[in-house]
């Protein structure tokens, strides 16, 4: 080894050349064959310059620094050639990657111009030769920017005070961080940034709206010990519009509030990769929350009619996820705003070639994360995005958007032709708006060294008061009167906080002119910061000491957001300049602040600043790579006090488009040319008002949240919906408090006669009379039984009659308990096969309040009149069937399955053809497990099966959303409306009839179908059989290299039991138990087995 120092200069070589080879250089160096005949090529060189355009070196110099301060000389030898093979490890691992990604993304182009095709040749059938020259046309014309602007406003109308009677509900979701309205403590870590900022101005400026009656803003309500008490509050005024401008009284619930949903631990603060499995819960509690507002401003300004949301907007990928399964509940349009997108995310970090795939998944939830930005695509009406970019180069990565098939879905919607239920949602470019209420526009007078000095206070002399912020930035600098260079981000390696501060440092000139200050979020101690955040920081100091930048750079530890204009401020008073120069930046929210405040900008040419520059003119652009432009950049700002004029005043001029007013009227222009929907059928159904206050007062289930309507007027209903001790005696007395109110509908209502008039006996029914309304309206308890249990030929097992039977007989065993409960089966079969099972098991179809059949297509409640015909034959809820239509085309489905079914197996080559129908012995329809909102397929053979993931994957990109699933042991193929499952009918139920989904007990078997995870989830309380269902169809669920299973299911939850199959009637038992226990205290049913 003693030959081998030459790996000491070898890497002394490498760092050299990393530091210093321009991104341009790098990318251009001619190759050993091209520059073979010159003299003065050095091969040494240029392999060193190979591997560190393929290698981060700053693990690497950590690592080097160490091992050349080893004493032995033989092992330091040894260790420095280990170093030299890790750099070729990390280089070939790289190129590897890149190389697969290629091939990946390759092979993804083909599969979306293959689905574009597929998608414009099915729905050119429906056009004449010359409507398809005439769309074809209209998108081969080219588009200025000027004239796509006027396209898409020509046939808007934009909104203003002409809409001030309409006394809106909006709601937005953002479920990460820690969000507040005052003290945001922006910078506490990865997840309390810039989103957090936006969405509490956002909803402070949308209440401010002509037409907007309140916004709720829902975010996760966090009670754990290292956060500050006021993120466990319930709800949080932001803004309070109680009186309108002219004095007059508008109603107590108008304003802005930030509602705090329980959800997931109630003691811990999680990072939001954790926070996946618990999005269920989070939708359960916020659907009590809406429904409860919704029916309190139903009775302030709605005339006793609901108030439904205008819109739900979800941001980011988790609220995405989350607004989806909310809107799709209520049946309201569904917006959304992806701040930053996981897919790109993860193509950044396989280029850095540090982790696999499986490192990264396993690190960011990144799988999961992308999965729900394609199903928050399926559900958007809207996409609002920042920059033009964003929809190109971002969310043209995603199957469920494209932009040639959107522009061919949006021709013929204005044409008025049928697009059978492919949809692509509608991309909005709005800028985020800005407050400027705290702006001071200092006037622009010349330069006087007098001024500064009277603010600063130099020779001795007394300063004049100055913010605190001011003099925490001023004690580092030895000359404060210079102009500041300005840069406030994160400590994250893609805001290139270093290469900032390389430029700094290695442009004397610049030095000599400028200070630099760096305002890098807030901290106590750097070792016990994220490493990401850790490494930036301490490379920044070592940097510093480096170039020997003391007296010259400031980086204080601390500041609050108040004393973010304070510091924009002093930038401006020393005729400094804001720099932003991040790698990639989505959009550049503080660009526009500095603008505001009077800074000229020089920001990164890579994503919003873009779009920000075209608007303001205020600055120049850089290459972020290139170390040597953002130095030439910031001194020709710094040194031309001409050209830094005239960019302060352009700024200036041109700020006004980024106000949050000028945001939310176009945003409101935007969402109101969308399609509206909401709930249709009447509330008021007899007997509701006796359970109203009841069923719809449990906003949340938290102990100790009394209630959100905290935000409202200060009542205080029950916990859970289940009864309190003062109400206790009236449960005991369900019955005769019917009776009651029946002799006085009787008497005094028409509608009383009317449902007297429609009892008549039930064929399917066994006999028994038949009510208007299901009894579900008075419920406190649902036992819903979802147990897949099939044989290997997709028949029923009669084990799963046992379990009915035995949860019957426990239930029923104790009065109280059953007073007050129903049950609910929950199933993947057709009612007649339903319905044959039951009559087997010698069960009658009336002992269920609701039938959910064919994987959640349908909804039935037997024994009532609602659901059954003249002849005694059930039909389906004619309104659930009206509320899961939205999007669907039974035709358009089929029609797609059976092209893509054209391709062979996925033991065949891709796209490889057979020569005629579908591929043999896979799958055929099944048209008696179909319905009109449900096509069903027999699986024949379910080892070709392609999994549920590829098959999604391939409608979207053909503009297709609906729900796929495998069910009855992977025998069938069932793909129904996007808004209809299992778990959705359940939150249907909550909305239609007041039974609150945190009453309801799912039982389930640790198998099922592939929406079994589904049903796991949310804030119901979930026994789990163990030993019942002995194979399911999950199998058929993902693909390689998806997300696991605990990205869906929480993996401890007080809220889920197990009980042996064996012991299913001990443990129904111990159910019923417990239930007892909770209706004699009034306590939140929560259990434990």
């Amino acid at each position: 080894m003693a030959g081998n120092e030459w790996i000491n200069g070898y890497l002394e070589a490498i760092l050299d050349v990393g530091a210093t080879v321009p991104e341009e250089q790098r990318s251009t160096q001619p190759s050993p064959r091209e520059r073979g005949g010159h003299a003065h090529f050095n091969p040494t060189r240029y392999f060193v310059e190979e591997v560190v355009t393929g290698v981060d070196e700053t693990d690497l110099h950590r690592t080097w620094i160490k091992v050349v301060a080893t004493r032995n000389a033989r092992e330091r030898s040894s260790r420095l050639e280990n170093m030299c093979w890790r750099i070729w490890h990390l280089a070939r691992r790289k190129k590897q990657i890149e190389l697969e990604e290629f091939h990946l993304m390759a092979n993804r182009r083909l599969e979306r111009e293959q689905g574009r095709r597929d998608a414009t040749e099915d729905m050119s059938e429906d056009l004449s030769e010359g409507e398809r020259g005439d769309i074809l046309g209209e998108l081969a014309q080219t588009e200025t920017p000027k004239k796509r602007f006027q396209r898409n406003f020509s046939d808007l109308q934009v909104w203003s005070d002409d809409n001030k009677g309409k006394k809106l509900y909006i709601v937005l979701i953002s479920l990460h961080g820690l969000v507040r309205g005052d003290n945001m403590e922006l910078g506490r870590d990865s997840d309390t940034g810039g989103q957090v900022k936006y969405v509490v101005e956002l909803a402070r400026a949308l209440a401010m709206m002509p037409g907007v009656y309140r916004v709720d803003l829902f975010t996760r309500q966090v009670s754990a010990p290292d956060v500050d008490w006021s993120y466990g509050e319930p709800a949080e005024m932001l803004t309070s519009g109680s009186y309108d401008a002219e004095g007059h009284d508008v109603g107590e619930s108008c304003g802005a509030y930030i509602i705090r949903i329980p959800f997931g631990p109630r003691d811990k603060y999680l990072r939001k990769e954790l926070l996946w499995p618990y999005i269920q819960e989070f939708v359960d509690g916020a659907l009590a929350h809406v429904l409860n507002m919704s029916r309190v401003l139903g009775e302030q300004i709605g005339g006793g009619q609901p108030v439904w949301p205008y819109v739900i907007h979800g941001h980011y990928a988790d609220a995405g996820d989350s607004a989806a399964l909310l809107s799709g509940a209520l049946n309201v349009p569904m917006v959304l705003t992806g701040h930053s997108l996981g897919r790109n995310k993860l193509e950044q970090l396989l280029k850095q070639g540090r982790q696999s795939k499986e490192d990264i998944n396993a690190t960011y939830k990144i799988m999961r994360r992308i999965e729900a930005e394609e199903l928050s695509l399926d559900a958007a009406e809207l996409v609002v995005t920042s920059t033009r970019q964003e929809i190109d180069e971002q969310w043209g990565l995603y199957d469920g958007f494209d932009v040639k098939l959107e522009k061919v879905l949006r021709a013929r919607a204005r044409r008025g032709v049928n697009c059978h239920g492919r949809h692509m949602p509608r991309m909005a470019v709005i800028p985020p708006g800005m407050d400027f209420s705290s702006v001071m526009v200092q006037e622009d007078t010349p330069e006087t060294e007098s001024e500064l000095a009277a603010i600063i206070g130099t020779d001795g002399a007394s300063p004049r008061s100055v913010p605190p912020i001011w003099a925490e930035v001023m004690r580092f600098l030895t000359n404060p009167h210079k102009p500041i260079i300005l840069a406030l981000s994160r400590p994250d390696p893609k805001k290139n906080i270093t290469t900032l501060l390389k430029a700094f440092g290695e442009c004397r000139p610049l030095r000599e002119l400028a200070n630099l200050t760096l305002i890098m979020g807030n901290r106590d101690d750097i070792e016990e910061m994220s490493g990401g955040n850790a490494n930036v920081l301490t490379t920044v100091l070592k940097l510093i000491d480096k170039y020997d930048l003391y007296g010259q750079v400031a980086y204080p530890k601390h500041h609050k957001q108040s004393d973010v204009p304070e510091i924009y401020r002093l930038a401006a008073k020393t005729k400094g300049v804001f720099i932003n120069p991040a790698l990639v930046e989505p959009f550049g929210l503080t660009l526009i602040e500095a603008a505001a405040h009077g800074l000229p900008m020089v920001a990164t040419k890579n994503g919003g600043p873009v779009d920000i520059h075209r608007a303001l003119n205020n600055g120049l652009l850089v290459d972020p790579h290139d170390q040597q432009a953002i130095a030439d950049a910031l001194l020709k700002l710094v040194s031309e006090k001409n050209l830094w004029h005239d960019c302060r005043i352009n700024g200036w001029r041109n700020i006004h488009l980024y106000s949050w007013p000028e945001h939310c009227r176009t945003y409101l222009t935007r969402v109101a040319a969308c399609r509206m929907r909401h709930p249709q059928w009447q509330m008021d159904t007899p007997l509701d008002d006796a359970n109203a206050d009841e069923s719809l007062g449990d906003s949340l289930k938290d102990v100790q949240d009394i209630s959100l309507r905290l935000s409202v007027d200060g009542d205080k209903p029950s916990l859970n919906g289940s009864v309190d001790p003062e109400t206790g005696n009236d449960d005991l007395e369900i019955e005769d408090q019917v009776k009651r109110v029946l002799s006085k509908i009787k008497k005094n209502g028409p509608e009383a006669s009317l449902e007297a008039e429609t009892e008549k006996p039930n064929k399917s029914g066994g006999g028994a009379s038949m009510t208007k309304y299901p009894f579900l309206r008075r419920r406190r308890r649902l036992f819903v039984i979802a147990l897949d249990c099939y044989n290997e030929n997709g028949e029923p097992e009669k084990k799963m009659l046992q379990v009915i039977q035995d949860i019957f007989k426990a239930i029923r065993s104790d009065s109280q308990l059953s007073r007050i409960s129903g049950f609910a089966l929950s199933t993947a079969m057709p009612l007649s096969e339903t319905l044959d099972v039951l009559k087997n098991g010698r069960i009658q179809p009336t002992d269920f309040d609701a039938l959910i059949c064919s994987s959640g297509s349908e909804v039935y409640y037997p024994g009532t009149s609602q659901c059954t015909d003249s002849e005694g034959n059930l039909f389906p809820d004619p309104d659930y069937a009206t509320h899961i239509d939205y999007r669907w085309s039974d035709d358009g489905v089929k029609r797609t399955i059976s092209k893509l079914m054209h391709f062979s197996s996925p033991e065949g080559k891709a796209g490889e053809k057979q020569e005629s129908g579908p591929p043999i012995g896979v799958l055929e329809e099944d048209m008696e497990s179909s319905n009109v909102h449900c096509v069903s397929y027999l699986i024949k053979d379910s080892t070709k099966a392609r999994k549920v993931d590829e098959l999604r994957q391939k409608l979207r990109m053909r503009g297709i959303r609906c729900h796929l699933m495998y069910s009855r042991n992977s025998t069938r193929l069932q793909v129904i409306p996007l808004l209809a499952s299992r778990s959705q009918a359940l939150r249907y139920l909550f909305v239609r009839w007041g039974l609150n989904v945190a009453n309801m007990y799912v039982i389930l078997g640790e198998n099922g179908d592939t929406d079994h995870e589904e049903l796991i989830s949310g804030s119901h309380k979930t026994v789990i059989m163990k030993g019942i269902v002995e194979k399911g169809s999950e199998a058929l669920l993902r693909t390689s290299g998806s997300y696991p299973k605990d990205d869906i299911v929480p993996s401890e939850s007080p809220l889920i039991a197990h009980i042996d199959f064996g012991q299913s009637s001990d443990g129904v038992g111990d159910m019923v138990d417990n239930e007892r226990y909770n209706l004699e205290k009034g306590i939140c049913p929560y259990f434990l087995l």
